[in-house]
């Protein structure tokens, strides 16, 4: 099911939702939201798109992003908000509802979900960028990210060991852009094949298996580790405020701490704009105080 898509005899759902979202080059951005990202004071799918708003040159890239709801009222909100939207419909056993924290069975049953779907994106002859909806998008990555056409995958870390082309960097699958070709759809089956014999591991940690195992190089993938002075996150902050593209919410365990301290980021986002124009305010930034409490319970 997809809302604000034009479905045809030509054209199943999902093609229609990606042609209406699509630049010109077949490269949209996708993100995936369930019911705990929907509802609350201030759920996490609106600070996610206050982000577009106060971001520099990232408003037009709302127009690209293919916002996919797991349960039926992720895709009310969604259409409610008049955004792209597209309906996913859920393995057998698998409840979409609710918060998936870290590490929990339903956390990670999700995570392999989404993997088949977006595995299914890039057969389809699209290229993306995934977006996990806790990543702040403070600028337009574009520009950060080489439109190389033999770069088949760039890839946030956690922390980054100062070689962009390192297979030692620790990856995050939360921030990604990957093109759509033979190398990449390959490594997406090869990744969702490794499901059955990934107990207790999350897909992350199997493609950082695979990377390890030598996968990425039998595939003869190129790809590109995302420095985190430009795609920052919790676990390894930025060091310039002015480079800065996006700020990911992870080493954080549950959506309520992510909240908090995605909160904190924005405001500091904001002063930061404000100093531009007015040296006497400060830009120091907010420590993560809520997302380190959160690996105490």
């Amino acid at each position: 099911m997809c809302y604000k898509c034009n479905v045809t005899d030509n054209k199943d759902a999902l093609e229609a939702a990606l042609s209406e979202v699509s630049m010109g080059n077949k490269t949209v951005i996708i993100a995936i939201v369930n019911k705990a990202y929907v509802e609350g004071d201030k759920p996490m799918l609106d600070l996610f798109l206050d982000s577009f708003w106060l971001g520099e040159d990232t408003r037009k890239l709302v127009d690209h992003l293919l916002l996919v709801a797991v349960d039926e009222t992720s895709f009310e909100r969604c259409k409610f908000l008049r955004l792209y939207c597209y309906r996913l419909q859920m393995d057998d056993g698998v409840d979409a509802n609710g918060e998936k924290v870290y590490m929990s069975d339903s956390f990670i049953k999700m995570m392999w979900r989404r993997t088949l779907f977006l595995g299914e994106v890039l057969k389809r002859d699209y290229s993306f960028i995934f977006t996990d909806t806790d990543v702040m998008w403070l600028r337009n990555p574009f520009p950060m990210l080489s439109q190389n056409e033999r770069i088949d995958l760039q890839i946030s870390t956690d922390n980054f060991n100062g070689d962009e082309w390192s297979g030692d960097n620790p990856i995050n699958t939360g921030f990604y852009f990957i093109r759509s070709n033979n190398k990449t759809i390959s490594l997406f089956d090869a990744w969702y094949a490794m499901k059955s014999n990934a107990v207790g591991l999350k897909e992350q940690d199997v493609l950082l298996n695979m990377m390890h195992e030598g996968v990425f190089k039998e595939l003869g993938l190129t790809v590109r580790f995302l420095d985190t002075n430009y795609f920052s996150g919790f676990c390894e902050d930025s060091e310039d405020f002015k480079a800065v593209r996006t700020v990911h919410a992870n080493c954080c365990r549950t959506i309520d701490a992510k909240l908090t301290d995605l909160m904190a980021v924005i405001h500091d986002w904001e002063r930061f704009k404000r100093a531009s124009t007015n040296e006497s305010i400060s830009t120091a930034r907010s420590s993560h105080v809520a997302c380190s409490d959160s690996w105490k319970s």
